[in-house]
């Protein structure tokens, strides 16, 4: 590492010569997950004064620390555990939640090192740390015969649950958590995310044996009827570190921390108003299901932000900011189809004078999270989009009589939302972009051929065609995602004939 000093097995201390002249490209944060694992972890970017004890806490939630050796004048360590699938599991975790240690971000890559050779007399203050930590950790662990389990903690220990949520047809939101979990018990951190396409949750009790509990009456419940069912598991995490305290993490024993960058925090006035409305998710006994009949689905949508209440905001931003369009093809009519899938889209500004880009409205923050973590990164018109929220809480409109060459559109009143009508059936089909796509509302007349020539044309080639039973719906697979998303946005509303419009939306069936 750019000739960082390193004491060898026999105390003699040298140099190693910096490797292959690339690590000054490495020592930038976003290279962080190169290189082949190793168990040895290189973290960066410490702050001065940091200690030994701190830096081991980062990895003894994934597994026993073997090692630590300290580079105080570069704001370095290395840490070494005892397992590379320990290593894999704390570099996983921390790519997707930024560690800190006071307060400031740090970088953790794999090392070239595979292990790390330190001399005990020059790192006797870290061995004894480790000692001191690992005594405890043992006392914590039961003795599987006589040798001490490998993990920090066998996870029916921890009072971490990690939830991921099935069928989420209706937006869960972290209140909605609080709500149902506080039954077994105080809980006292949420962390909130999206891995693979999926809302996961990390929960925290004050006691494992709250964990337990919570974890054998919800697990496999739906906390709406026939929607969003709870997989629970024990976390391997022992203790959650949450940083901010709003929509997407909170310590409820910390009112005190900041927002975060660009969260608005939470306003009581709108917490209670939230507290309010989630409680029409009160369970009726603790180990009934959570169900609730449909009257209610509207209700508890409402508490989920996905309908407007009056006075409170859905919370979150309502705006996104997308970049790296294909500027000669974009059009805010293609932008409100594509868009229009995960929400309905109130207005479309493309910047006129960075024509890559542009700003979309759409009705609430569940809706535009919706799609960012749907579109971000999907290929439309041949170029990777980005998609982020914005800063922004509204979309301007040009001001009357000014012509910005029909680059911001309003698209309000559009008659094409599919999210209107609360409970509509479309909550239930939002899936991420797929080569197959669904179509419905085809009229009588219309073939297999004309869909297939239709669709063909849109520059994709169609590889499978399946009619539903009544005709009216389809199942029709391009060559590609992105040759999909284009079919979509081309073919979206199509007029059939007979006054009928082709509804097209993607599918998470494979003909």
């Amino acid at each position: 590492r750019r000739g960082f000093h390193c004491v060898s097995q026999d105390g003699v201390s040298h140099r190693t010569p910096a490797t292959n002249g690339n690590d000054s490209k490495k020592f930038k944060g976003e290279d962080k997950m190169d290189g082949a694992p190793s168990r040895v972890l290189h973290i960066r970017k410490l702050p001065g004064e940091v200690t030994e004890t701190e830096v081991i806490a980062l990895g003894l939630p994934f597994g026993k620390v073997t090692n630590i050796l300290m580079l105080k004048g570069k704001n370095q360590a290395f840490l070494e555990l005892a397992t590379e699938e320990a290593a894999i599991t704390m570099v996983n975790y921390y790519s997707a939640v930024t560690p800190h240690l006071r307060n400031q971000p740090i970088y953790i890559q794999y090392s070239n090192h595979k292990e790390l050779k330190t001399d005990n007399t020059l790192n006797q203050r870290a061995q004894a740390v480790l000692q001191a930590v690992t005594a405890v950790q043992t006392a914590n662990t039961p003795l599987s015969g006589t040798t001490v389990s490998e993990s920090a903690v066998t996870p029916a220990q921890s009072p971490v649950l990690r939830i991921i949520i099935d069928n989420m047809y209706y937006p869960v939101t972290l209140d909605v958590l609080h709500q149902i979990f506080s039954k077994f018990g105080a809980v006292l951190k949420i962390i909130t995310f999206t891995k693979n396409n999926q809302f996961q949750a990390l929960l925290q009790y004050g006691d494992p044996v709250n964990a337990q509990q919570a974890k054998l009456a919800l697990d496999g419940q739906n906390i709406y009827n026939a929607c969003c069912t709870l997989r629970i598991d024990f976390s391997k995490l022992v203790n959650l570190n949450v940083k901010y305290n709003n929509d997407k993490s909170r310590d409820y024993t910390r009112p005190d921390l900041p927002s975060g960058d660009g969260q608005p925090a939470l306003d009581p006035a709108i917490a209670a108003a939230f507290a309010k409305e989630t409680s029409l998710l009160a369970v009726p006994g603790a180990l009934s299901p959570l169900a609730i009949p449909n009257a209610a689905a509207a209700a508890a949508a409402a508490a989920a932000g996905r309908v407007g209440m009056p006075g409170v905001s859905a919370g979150g931003n309502t705006v996104l900011l997308v970049s790296n369009l294909n500027e000669e093809m974009v059009t805010p009519q293609s932008l409100f189809t594509l868009f229009g899938v995960y929400g309905d889209v109130q207005r479309v500004k493309i910047l006129y004078n960075k024509k890559d880009s542009a700003l979309i409205q759409m009705a609430d923050g569940n809706q535009s999270q919706l799609a960012m973590n749907h579109l971000n990164g999907q290929k439309m018109y041949g170029k990777i989009i980005r998609v982020t929220l914005s800063k922004h809480q509204t979309v301007q409109l040009p001001r009357e009589g000014l012509d910005d060459q029909g680059l911001t559109k309003d698209f309000g009143n559009s008659p094409l939302h599919r999210f209107k009508k609360p409970g509509s059936k479309n909550f239930q089909n939002i899936f991420p972009p797929s080569a197959t796509l669904h179509l419905s509302n085809i009229p009588p007349s219309v073939a297999e051929e004309d869909l297939r020539t239709l669709f063909a044309n849109t520059g994709g080639t169609v590889k499978a065609f399946k009619f539903f039973q009544d005709h009216k719906m389809a199942l029709l697979q391009m060559a590609t995602v992105e040759e999909a998303i284009q079919a979509l946005i081309d073919l979206h509303n199509y007029n059939l004939g007979e006054n009928h419009h082709l509804r097209v939306s993607f599918s998470k069936s494979t003909i």
